[in-house]
């Protein structure tokens, strides 16, 4: 594979940030952002993600999930997707 340079400006705290979370994987950054661009340029698309914050309505929700789970109060598994929906429409 012949290779070419990339010369790229990244914010400093960015970059270093980012070679100690490749380095933890023990995979060099450069490695990482020619598979980046390998995908990009093989799929054509771009995919950014961001960590989910967790809101006080969520909080709530799940604190309220482990409650019901604790207590026993929930239903299935289900065999089927059929006997999920029947006991939908029992309620």
């Amino acid at each position: 594979m012949k290779t070419a340079i990339l010369n790229v400006k990244v914010d400093e705290q960015v970059k270093k940030r980012a070679q100690a979370v490749a380095g933890s994987f023990g995979i060099p950054l450069s490695t990482l952002v020619n598979a980046y661009l390998m995908e990009l340029a093989e799929t054509g698309q771009i995919h950014f993600s961001a960590v989910e914050i967790m809101t006080p309505k969520m909080e709530k929700l799940i604190e309220q999930a482990q409650k019901e789970i604790e207590a026993g109060d929930t239903v299935g598994p289900f065999d089927t997707a059929e006997e999920a929906i029947d006991y939908l429409k029992r309620l």
